[in-house]
């Protein structure tokens, strides 16, 4: 058996942290300010490594990413009692995403069949970033559309995910709109499991 770590090394910091529980596990939050500096800051650290506002937005995607694939893994965990057999399906109510994650704002296309939309008025990352002038149209849903990319690519549902804003009349800021396209392999086991 291994020695337990020394008071006051490093070692013993980070198992005094591990240790460290919600009285109540479902008030794991973090604070809307705390989020909003960290993400804040981190729109800012990319900004000064990229030419154009599709790198930056790229970045953003790609941070989100991996965001998308813990956030499955947690939801996963979560839910121990859930089959794996009800995941397989995209228009299975039981559908874990559609559950946990967007709940009623995932509508379906009218135009094609493949896609899907996420709509939302005011999204939470666009609420606390002001895009200079130069920058106009820059969206940081990107972030929140690697979200939604990692948890459908880990989820077995490969997809194109953008982030688009949509004017709206008589509001001084456009709504985002998360733009899913699944990949042909998914339309076909639809098919195949309808």
């Amino acid at each position: 058996m291994a020695d337990a770590p020394k008071k006051g090394t490093l070692r013993a910091a980070y198992r005094r942290a591990a240790d460290i529980k919600p009285r109540d596990a479902r008030t794991w939050q973090v604070s809307l300010n705390a989020f909003a500096f960290l993400f804040s800051e981190m729109v800012q650290y990319n900004q000064t490594r990229v030419d154009n506002i599709a790198e930056l937005e790229h970045r953003l995607e790609h941070a989100g990413y991996g965001v998308g694939l813990r956030m499955l893994e947690l939801l996963c965990h979560r839910e121990k009692k859930r089959s794996k057999a009800s995941w397989n399906s995209l228009i299975c109510p039981q559908h874990p995403m559609e559950i946990a994650l967007w709940k009623d704002s995932l509508e379906k296309g009218t135009e094609n069949e493949d896609e899907y939309m996420i709509s939302e008025k005011e999204l939470l990352v666009n609420r606390f970033i002001s895009v200079p002038k130069d920058m106009g149209a820059f969206n940081c849903g990107a972030y929140v559309a690697g979200i939604v990319k990692g948890v459908l690519d880990g989820s077995g549902f490969p997809a194109r995910v953008t982030a688009h804003f949509v004017p709206v009349e008589g509001q001084p800021r456009p709504r985002t709109t998360i733009l899913i396209k699944f990949s042909e392999e998914v339309l076909q086991r639809e098919a195949r499991l309808s």
